[in-house]
C-alpha cells in the first residue's frame, strides 16, 4: 500500500483551557472531566487521534493522554517525549506502558525544542544550543527504538554509548504491542532537525504553511532519504503531516465572521506583544510562521485560498487557518494529500464545539471524497 493510501485525520485537546477567543483568559478552566468531553467529542466526529500539548503551561501530557485512553474506545493519544527532560529508557518504558494498557493505542510526538525560555525553565542544559539539542535528539531515539526492540526475555539488555547518554542493559517491560513499535510524529524545519527526522521519525510533522512552502520542505526531506541511502545504506520512507486550526461553517461569509471573531478580543497592544514574544525563538519552523504573518498583512493574514495566518500574533505553533465551508476546505485538503500530506492535526476556538462540527461538516465530505480515490482513511 503506497504512503497516500492511508489519510488520517487528529484533533487537539487544549490542556491550558479553552475559549472562543485567545488572547484572553480561557473562558474554560482545563479539568480532566472537560479533556474527556473533548476526546470523546473527537472520537464520534470520526478522528482518529488526539495531540496532547507540551508547552510549559499545559497539564502533563502523559497522564492526560493516559486518562483519555482510558475513557474512549478507539481514539489515539499523541504524546510528546522530551529529549533533554527525560531519560530515553524510562521514556521507552512509559510509551510501551501505554501502548499496553491501551491495546496499541499509543502515538509518540518527539518534541526537540521550543521557547530557550521554557527549555531554561525545565532545566534542560542545552536551552541555547539548537543543533546540539538534535544531536541529543538522535542518540535519544537510538536508545528508546534499541530498547523497544530488545528481546525482554533476554537478560543482557540494550547496551549504548554516546556523546550525551550511555545505557548499559537497558530493557523496556513490558514491550509495545504495535509493531515494531508505537510510531514517532516528528516537528522540526531546520536542517539539523530534518536530518534527524530523516533517520529517525515515521511521520515527519510541518506547521501548516502554502501549498508550494509544503511541497519544498516534503522534497527536501526527500533528498534527505536518499542521502541517507547513498552514504549509510539506510532505505526509509517517511509519511508526512500538517498542523493547523481550522474554521469550517455552512457559508464562506459564516466561516470568515467566526475566524475574524477568535481574535476579537484580544488588545491590540497584547497582540504587537505577542508578536515580539513569537519572533525571538530559534525554532525554524516558528520564524516561518511569523514570516508568512508578516508577509500578508496587506492582505488580512490570507496566505492562499481558504488559507489564514491571522491567529500567528497571538498563538505560537500550528497558528495558520483553513477558513472556509466543506467544500473548499475538503478541497484545500485533496490539494495537501496530493502533495504528500498524509496526516493532518487539527484544532478549533472552542475545542468542543469545533469537533462537533467539523465532524458533521467537514470530515464526511474528505472521507467520501478520499473514498472515490481509493485511498483509506
Amino acid at each position: 500500500m503506497s504512503k497516500q493510501a492511508q489519510v488520517e485525520f487528529g484533533w487537539f485537546i487544549p490542556t491550558n483551557g479553552d475559549g472562543r477567543y485567545i488572547g484572553v483568559p480561557p473562558e474554560r478552566e482545563p479539568s480532566q472531566q472537560y479533556f474527556v468531553e473533548v476526546a470523546q467529542a473527537a472520537e464520534e466526529a470520526g478522528y482518529e487521534f488526539v495531540l496532547i500539548p507540551a508547552g510549559g503551561d499545559c497539564w502533563d501530557g502523559w497522564i492526560v493522554g493516559s486518562w483519555i485512553a482510558s475513557s474512549t474506545t478507539k481514539l489515539k493519544p499523541l504524546i510528546a517525549m522530551r529529549p533533554g527532560l527525560i531519560s530515553p529508557v524510562l521514556a521507552a518504558r512509559m510509551a510501551s506502558t501505554l501502548d499496553r494498557m491501551s491495546g496499541g493505542r499509543a502515538l509518540i510526538n518527539v518534541v526537540t525544542g521550543h521557547y530557550p525560555a521554557d527549555l531554561k525553565a525545565t532545566g534542560d542544559p542545552l536551552h541555547g544550543s539548537h543543533d546540539e539539542r538534535y544531536e541529543r535528539t538522535k542518540e535519544f531515539l537510538d536508545v528508546v527504538k534499541g530498547v523497544w526492540q530488545q528481546p525482554t526475555d533476554e537478560g543482557a539488555g540494550f547496551n549504548f554509548t554516546g556523546k550525551h547518554y550511555e545505557v548499559e542493559g537497558g530493557v523496556s517491560k513490558p514491550a509495545p504491542v504495535q509493531d515494531p513499535h508505537p510510531p514517532l510524529y516528528f516537528g522540526g524545519s531546520s536542517v539539523a532537525g530534518k536530518r534527524v527526522a530523516a533517520e529517525s521519525a515515521d511521520v515527519y510533522l510541518m506547521w501548516t504553511e502554502p501549498l508550494d512552502w509544503i511541497q519544498g520542505q516534503i522534497t527536501e526531506m526527500e533528498t534527505y532519504l536518499a542521502e541517507l541511502k547513498q552514504q549509510k545504506g539506510i532505505e526509509r520512507e517517511l509519511r508526512y503531516g500538517i498542523r493547523a486550526q481550522v474554521v469550517v461553517r455552512e457559508t464562506e461569509e459564516e466561516a470568515w465572521a467566526a475566524a475574524w471573531n477568535i481574535l476579537s478580543k484580544a488588545d491590540p497592544e497584547q497582540l504587537k506583544s505577542k508578536e515580539k514574544l513569537h519572533s525571538k525563538t530559534d525554532a525554524t519552523n516558528q520564524k516561518r510562521q511569523m514570516d508568512l504573518f508578516s508577509q500578508s498583512k496587506d492582505q488580512d493574514f490570507v496566505i492562499g485560498p481558504n488559507l489564514w495566518s491571522g491567529l500567528s500574533a497571538i498563538r505560537g505553533g500550528g497558528a495558520v487557518t483553513f477558513v472556509g465551508t466543506a467544500e473548499q476546505i475538503s478541497e484545500r485538503f485533496l490539494e495537501f494529500i496530493d502533495a504528500g500530506v498524509t496526516s493532518f492535526i487539527l484544532s478549533g476556538y472552542p475545542h468542543l464545539e469545533e469537533a462537533k462540527i467539523s465532524g458533521e461538516l467537514l470530515l464526511p465530505l474528505v472521507k467520501q471524497k478520499l473514498a472515490a480515490r481509493g485511498i483509506t482513511i
